[in-house]
């Protein structure tokens, strides 16, 4: 009976045990150590064990009567750690030995990938404290579980004061959006926040984290507001020095087949060989600051400075200042020291004039002076500044109609007036199409990073077709929707890919007649059904090119009586 409970007792154990006596024979195995290697005991109970048994060291241990406790040992593809111990009688003697072992091959797995989480674990740790943006990390229920380096230098809190704590802890002012996006499981962006204890004005933008499919945290980025400002302060003067010192485009970069192009680009090589004052009249859109860099660069003037001011982005208060510049204390809020104007950073350069139709009335004496005697005086000074200054100039309007209501200074108009190319339309210089379309596909490769190679007949003629009302502007904004449309396998552009383009067709003029209502309903079916033509048919894709959901589709399909 004893002998039976004893029996169990060692079968129902997790390790393996084997038994020799002193000839080195088996005397016993349980039953997980017969699952373990493999063996019925009955195949091996009675039989040496160095035969029976792969990779035993019970007869060494039988031999030397020396212990071995906890020994790695691979049997087949498993991994066991064993202990053997030598049995000895009352008297000392070595009478057998006994093998207790374990399989730990699933426990090293788990040791190994525990290190490799550490490992990675580290790693992200490094990179999340190597940024200088502030990160913390929210479970599922808004807790706070981690912040980095960041985030203490700019909220002013230890990772002690907000770690394990509820989301809030940290706002001194507004909601919690690691709270918010827990509620609602989408992403928040832009949240204005005051955080914490010296209420430090942020912008906070917070994502959900899923994993399979199961809401388990967010994480929030968090930007310094002064920060921010005081690095668009450094773009705008990095915008100063570049619009200063970049002319960036050459005759080279002006497609020009059609003959009125081809005389608009001869008249501007021309005139580049002077220091005349140019004046760049055509639509918007036309091309009229590609051809004022062009002109620059071919001038003896290409290693002076470039600066280029668009007169209708300034605004009319500040104009004149940014212009001709001002002198310390000439108006409240201006820097110490004073600070050149656009003019006199384009000193032994050429200064284009944007939309110079939109200069304000009061500001254009002072350029006509400054065009007629070659110099100006800053704003709250009175000393004369000189400066050696070629002027072009460009508008989108008739300047003769402005002088005639008294809008526009005449002589200023005389002025600038010296030597006048005018940029045709696009629809004007069609042949120019295909080979704007060309550099403008290669131009937005680069942009997109893409590797569209070109666009098919079809759709050309879709394109010339088109009075293009905004021109080369236009027509690289429909190619980029385009490219935007295609599949990233696919290499050329057809006309399902174009949005439409039906509102302006050459030739076609708006005359029709009826309600607003009805107009706008006769135009919608238009579209759709064009949509749908270029899209043969296919629902799916005529709705993605309509920027509409597919439901939106069927419905506006119904309503308008399309099939």
């Amino acid at each position: 009976m004893e002998k039976e409970l004893f029996e169990k007792v060692l079968n129902a154990i997790v390790e393996g045990i084997i038994a020799i006596d002193k000839e080195g024979k088996i005397t016993y195995m349980n039953r997980r150590a017969s699952l373990i290697l493999n063996v019925r005991p009955e195949d091996v109970l009675g039989k040496y064990v160095v035969d029976s048994i792969p990779n035993t060291r019970l007869h060494i241990v039988l031999s030397t009567g020396v212990p071995e406790i906890d020994r790695i040992q691979n049997v087949g593809e498993n991994v066991i750690i064993t202990s053997r111990i030598p049995i000895r009688d009352a008297e000392g003697n070595i009478i057998g030995a006994v093998a207790v072992f374990r399989d730990i091959t699933s426990v090293q797995k788990m040791a190994e990938e525990v290190t490799n989480l550490k490992e990675v674990e580290a790693m992200l740790s490094a990179i999340i404290d190597s940024t200088n943006d502030a990160i913390s990390v929210a479970d599922a229920e808004g807790r706070i579980v981690l912040v980095n380096k960041a985030y203490t230098r700019i909220t002013g809190l230890l990772p002690s004061d907000v770690i394990g704590k509820p989301a809030t802890v940290d706002i001194a002012e507004g909601e919690s959006i690691h709270m918010k996006v827990a509620k609602i499981k989408k992403p928040i962006y832009g949240a204005k926040l005051k955080v914490g204890p010296n209420r430090k004005d942020v912008i906070v933008n917070v994502t959900p984290l899923f994993v399979k499919g199961e809401f388990r945290g967010s994480v929030a980025v968090i930007h310094d507001v002064s920060e921010i400002i005081k690095l668009t302060r450094e773009l705008e003067e990095a915008k100063r020095l570049i619009r200063r010192m970049s002319a960036r485009y050459t005759f080279e970069d002006i497609v020009a087949v059609s003959e009125k192009m081809k005389v608009a680009v001869e008249q501007a090589k021309k005139v580049a060989q002077t220091s005349a004052t140019v004046l760049l009249i055509g639509e918007s859109g036309t091309g009229k600051e590609l051809f004022a860099h062009a002109i620059h660069n071919a001038s003896d003037r290409r290693r002076g400075p470039f600066v280029s001011v668009n007169c209708s982005a300034i605004p009319e208060g500040i104009i004149e200042s940014e212009l001709f510049g001002y002198e310390e204390g000439a108006f409240t809020g201006a820097r110490r020291g004073g600070k050149k104007g656009l003019i006199e950073e384009a000193d032994g350069g050429t200064l284009f004039l944007d939309e110079i139709g939109k200069m304000p009335l009061h500001v254009q004496p002072k350029l006509l002076r400054f065009m007629e005697e070659k110099e100006f005086i800053r704003v709250g000074g009175n000393t004369p500044v000189k400066v050696n200054v070629r002027i072009i100039a460009a508008t989108n309007m008739n300047l003769e109609e402005l002088v005639e209501q008294e809008k526009f200074l005449p002589d200023l108009y005389y002025r600038i007036n010296v030597f006048p190319i005018h940029l045709p339309p696009l629809r004007e210089r069609r042949k120019d199409i295909p080979l704007l379309t060309f550099h403008i596909i290669r131009k937005l490769n680069q942009e997109y990073g893409r590797s569209v190679e070109g666009i098919s007949q079809e759709a050309l003629k879709i394109l010339l077709s088109y009075d293009w009302p905004g021109n080369i502007r236009e027509l690289e904004n429909v190619l980029g929707r385009a490219m935007i449309n295609m599949d990233m396998d696919e290499r050329m552009i057809e006309p399902h890919h174009l949005p439409p383009l039906e509102m302006s067709k050459k030739g076609e003029t708006f005359v029709k007649k009826g309600t607003l209502k009805e107009l706008v309903k006769e135009y919608e079916k238009k579209i759709i059904t064009m949509a749908l033509k270029r899209t043969g048919g296919n629902r799916m894709k005529a709705a993605k090119l309509l920027g509409i959901g597919l439901r939106t589709l069927y419905y506006k399909m119904e309503k308008l009586g399309i099939e």
